[in-house]
This record gives structure tokens, C-alpha cells and sequence, in this order.
């Protein structure tokens, strides 16, 4: 049985980030309870208090959603898809992977996708987390490398990130909430290394996963990415598949399957295939809606001329 987290919408952050350039951007708080799934189908409830809201992932039916992983535990979320492992405080102190970054493919929409590595985020107020970006606006694509310190808004690098570049990341806890995150561009030559702090981490998870990227209001479009595949998997430098994670398939608030997980490869290779097909996914929607309702009037996307990525938000679920 997989327990995950549900709750009320997601409240204001008070912390601030700094942009590349210098520029104070404004994070965004999250709150969620627990549910339950289990393999026989039946619903999970909602959960009471804790941290998340409309972009995190309720009580959701259990049994098979889309594909699910044959070697680990099996949930939705509404913003997450891949693998996560959760334990109690002080369990993670590493996580890395490598991959190659996916090719979007663009219409009219404005759209948006990340992929990164990152402990924390389930089940814990903070994730401490390194990535890309892969996003559509009028029609044209953008990539970009990121951390983030949530929550504490992301910094985006201007190191040039192309589609098909050869991406690395880590995110490793060096005690007493020292954290260094590193994002590297094998392809365009370059690396990321920052060291960060944060007073909140408790290290009780740690994940590696394509997602939907947030603003201050609602999960925002997701991006037609194709297939990413993930390599080199590694939580507390052994193998992702020896730390039992769970398998994270990507349903909409309307029920609508958005990106789905492969099973482990040696236990340490995974792809995550967005789902162009938009099959509804049976009951989970349900629970998943109920327990964490998307709000009535959402923010509209933000576009680059009035400052783009900044209200976005990289959260837990």
C-alpha cells in the first residue's frame, strides 16, 4: 500500500529567490494531507492538513494506470511523473542522473515541462532541485537549465541548453542543510555548481522526474515532449531501484493521462513517454480531483514579455 499526500490549495510563500540576473522573484508555499492507493483498485481518501493542494497528488485508486512500472510501487500525481522514494527524515543525501534533453514539439498553446533530480518534495515542506526546462510560446520552442531551492523561486541559467543536449545532474546533502546542486551540458560544454542551505530540509525523499511546471495558481500546460529517458539513476550513489520508489504516472485534475513511466532497466534506467493519446485513467480521476481540486480561476500562463518564467514554481506533490 502507497500512502500520498492530499490537501487544501496551496498558500503563498514568504521566501524570495534570485534570478540569474540578479532579479528578486517570490516563491510559493504548498500544503497536502495523505491518501492511499493499493494494488487492488480500490480509491484512496483524502487526506487532512500537511502541504500541497491543486498541483499535488490525492488519495488515488490503485491497480493499473497507464503503464504501470512492473518492479515498483504504482501512483498519480498531477504534476509529477516518474520515480520517487520517501522514507523518514535523514534517509537521502544524494541523487543524480543523466539524460538527454527532449525535443517539444510546439502549437499555439503556450507550454511548459522540466526534468530534473531532487530530494525532498514528498511528504516534506522543501524539495532542493536541479534541471531543465522545455517550453513553448507562440509557437516556438525555449530550453533552459534551472535549480531550485523551493520554496524559494528557480534561478535559471543563461548557459545555453539546445534539444538533444547530453544533460547531467546531482543534488547532494553535505549536512547541517548544506546542499550542492549541479546541472552540466555535455554537449555545450559547460557546468552549473551552486551551494545552497535551507533550515527546513529533512532529506525524506528523493526523486527523479518530468513535470509540469507551476505558477502561483495551477499546474500550467504541459509540454509535448515526446519520450525523455533517464540513465545512470543513482539515490545515495547505488542504484534507484534498490531504494524501492515509486512508479509516478501524470494525471490532470480532469482525469486525463498526461505522462507515464517505463519500468526500471538494471535498476537504474527509466523513460518517462508523454501521452499524446489523452486516455482518461479509469477512477483515479476521480479521487485525484476530489482530493485536490484545481481552483476555479487560475493565473493565466505568464509569457516572457512580462518577465515569463519567473512565477513558475518547480513543487512537491
Amino acid at each position: 500500500m502507497v500512502a500520498g499526500p492530499a490537501g487544501a490549495a496551496a498558500q503563498p510563500g514568504s521566501l524570495g529567490g534570485q534570478s540569474a540576473n540578479g532579479t528578486s522573484v517570490s516563491g510559493a508555499g504548498s500544503a497536502t494531507g495523505s491518501g492511499s492507493a493499493n494494488s487492488s483498485g480500490s480509491s484512496g481518501a483524502p487526506g487532512s492538513g500537511g502541504w500541497g493542494g491543486w498541483d499535488g497528488w490525492g488519495g488515488s485508486a490503485g491497480g493499473q494506470v497507464g503503464a504501470t512500472p512492473a518492479n515498483a510501487t504504482a501512483t498519480t500525481s498531477q504534476n509529477w511523473a516518474g520515480y520517487a522514494a520517501s522514507g523518514t527524515p535523514g534517509t537521502f543525501t544524494s541523487v543524480s542522473s543523466s539524460w538527454t534533453e527532449p525535443a517539444v514539439t510546439c502549437a499555439a498553446q503556450q507550454t511548459f515541462s522540466s526534468f530534473w533530480v531532487g530530494l525532498d518534495g514528498d511528504g516534506t515542506q522543501t524539495v532542493e532541485q536541479t534541471g531543465t526546462e522545455a517550453d513553448c510560446t507562440k509557437g516556438k520552442p525555449s530550453y533552459q537549465g534551472w535549480f531550485e531551492m523551493f520554496p524559494n523561486a528557480p534561478v535559471f541559467f543563461n548557459s545555453p541548453v539546445a534539444a538533444g543536449d547530453a544533460m547531467s545532474a546531482s543534488v547532494v546533502a553535505n549536512g547541517g542543510g548544506a546542499f550542492t546542486l549541479t546541472l552540466s551540458d555535455q554537449t555545450q560544454g559547460w557546468t552549473q555548481t551552486t551551494n545552497q542551505t535551507s533550515a527546513t530540509a529533512q532529506l525524506g525523499s528523493a526523486e527523479i522526474i518530468a513535470e509540469a511546471p507551476s505558477d502561483t495558481a495551477s499546474v500550467l500546460p504541459l509540454s509535448s515532449f515526446g519520450i525523455v529517458n533517464f540513465a545512470n539513476a543513482l539515490v545515495d550513489n547505488a542504484a534507484l531501484g534498490t531504494v524501492s520508489p515509486a512508479g509516478l504516472t501524470m494525471v490532470s485534475a480532469g482525469g486525463v493521462t498526461e505522462a507515464t513511466p517505463s519500468a526500471l532497466t538494471n535498476g537504474d534506467s527509466f523513460s518517462v513517454t508523454w501521452d499524446s493519446s489523452g486516455t482518461a485513467a479509469g477512477a483515479a480521476p476521480a479521487s485525484a480531483a476530489s482530493a485536490s481540486p484545481a481552483p476555479t480561476s487560475p493565473t493565466v500562463s505568464p509569457s516572457p514579455s512580462d518577465g515569463g518564467w519567473y512565477r513558475r514554481h518547480h513543487r512537491g506533490y
